[in-house]
This record gives structure tokens, sequence and C-alpha cells, in this order.
């Protein structure tokens, strides 16, 4: 009898009694209508014999794109483009989440994957229309960040109808089909090879100016520069003109004399000079006598 006893504890304390753990929620459920919901309410609790319980986690998820079927888009500029893509989420509605999928659910795994193919399908739909709008190159490089951001909006707010708070959505890998693979990379290449040679053309384009603009500066400084050292030597020359003209004023006699030296000095300074002149040429009229005469 006390065997029977504990037996019937056992049976009935199986029946009251559930446990919450910390990474789950908890929905009661009598006959299809949920009675209590458990919301970061970990421990024992207890409930009515022929009440239900479905647990939910409560701790982020993940649906991968790669559950369903392989996702195909075709971008702004008509190329087709593989998806791989995932989403982490977390539940913070149990009870929108419970009556947006309870139908034909019999257990908390069932209920997942029903949620999870709602998801997939808001996924592939923000996925086609964000980047079905822009250029593969947009895709791959220069608007990724912004794209990301763009369905991840997209995503949570559908999201949010069914109890689900979106964490993060992340591309893989965005990549080209097998059979046009190869001719979608040969583009790409001859496009590269065109913006190359566009920006070299360019390059030569500005070197040119550049190369220009400093060559009509040099011109221009050196013609300043002569124009600045003949003021400079018209100066010079004025004033040793002055200097001459004083000097011969002072002592006529003295600066023809002077005068002659220099010349003699130049004319016969390697010593190999053969000057063929007449005795009295006034050139030699200072060997002969110092006066000159």
């Amino acid at each position: 009898m006390i065997g029977v006893a504990l037996v019937a504890i056992f049976i009935v304390a199986r029946t009251v009694f559930f446990t919450v753990s910390e990474r789950q929620h908890a929905l009661v459920i009598a006959f299809g209508n949920p009675q209590e919901v458990l919301i970061d309410d970990p421990g024992l609790h207890v409930k009515l014999p022929w009440y239900d319980v479905v647990m939910l986690d409560s701790w982020n998820l993940e649906y991968d794109i790669r559950q369903g079927q392989e996702l195909e888009i075709i971008a702004a500029n008509e190329e087709r483009l593989i998806i791989d893509a995932y989403v982490r989420y977390r539940i913070v509605e149990p009870l929108m989440y419970y009556e947006a999928f309870k139908s034909g659910a019999d257990s908390w795994r069932t209920l997942k994957d029903t949620g999870d193919a709602r998801l997939g399908s808001v996924l592939n739909g923000a996925l086609r229309n964000t980047l079905g709008e822009v250029t593969i190159n947009e895709i791959i490089t220069t608007k990724r960040v912004e794209l990301m951001q763009q369905i991840q909006r997209q995503v949570a707010e559908e999201a949010r109808r069914f109890g689900v708070e979106i964490v993060d959505v992340r591309i893989r890998r965005a990549d080209f089909p097998d059979q046009n693979a190869e001719r979608v990379y040969e583009r790409m290449r001859s496009e590269r090879q065109q913006q190359a040679q566009r920006i070299r053309a360019e390059g030569r384009e500005q070197a040119a100016r550049i190369e220009a603009t400093a060559q009509k500066e040099r011109t221009q400084i050196l013609a300043e520069a002569e124009e600045q050292s003949q003021r400079i030597r018209g100066r010079a020359d004025r004033q040793r003109n002055a200097i001459y003209n004083e000097a011969y004023n002072r002592d006529p006699e003295f600066f023809a004399f002077y005068r002659s030296l220099t010349s003699y000095e130049q004319a016969l300074q390697d010593g190999q000079t053969t000057i063929i002149l007449s005795p009295d040429s006034e050139f030699f009229r200072y060997f002969e006598n110092v006066n000159g005469r």
C-alpha cells in the first residue's frame, strides 16, 4: 500500500509541479488557452494537473537561411546571386509568439519550427526587396553595411508582430551561380582594367597640367630674375660710369694711363699674344714715355 501511495504521489507531483530554468519562458495552457505566462521567473512552479506547460527559450536563437531552400536573387544589374545569410533573434513576448504559431504545434520543437519558417519567409522577402534594388558591386563592397542595416530594420519590424526581437542579421556569403560565375568574373576584371586605364589617363593628364604649370612658373621666375638682374646691372653700370667720370675729371692723364695698363693686362695676359702694330701706335705710347708723349 505504501508503494502504491508513493507512486500515486509521484504521478500527482509530476502533473502538478514543473520547473522553469533561467533560459526559459513558460506558458501554462488549459485546453489550448493560455492561463499563465512566466517570463524571467525561473524555479519551481505549481499548476493544475490537467494544465499543460509550453517552454520557450529565452536566450538568443538563430535561424540559418540554409535550413530552407537555397536563396537566389537577381540584382539591379540583372545578375543572379546566391545568398547565404542568418538571423539571430530572441522571443520577448512568449504569449504573442505562441498565439501566432500554436496552430498544429504539439510541442516547443514544432512551435519553433513553425516560427522559424515564418521568420525565414520574412528574411527572404527582406533580402529580395533590398538586394534586388542595388548592383552586385554595392552588395559585395560599397554598400554592404548600409544594406544589412536596412534588411535588419525590415525583418525587425515584421518580427515584432509575433513577439520576436531581432538581435542581428548577417550575410555570410554572396556568390554567383557556378554556371555564370566565370563570365561575371571576366566582366568584373574587364571593368577593373577599364577603371585602371581611366585612372592612369587622368593621372597622366594631371601630371601634364602640373608640369605645364611648373614650366610656366619657372619661365616667369627666370624672366623676373633676369629683369631684376638687368636693373641691378643698370644701376651698377650707372654707378661705375659715375665713378669713372669723377675720376677722369680729377686727373684725366692718370685715368688714361690706368686704362692703358688695363688694356695691356687684358691683351698680354696669356704670354703668347702676338700684336702687329706700328711702332708709333697710340697703343704703345706709355712704353716710350711715362707721360705718354
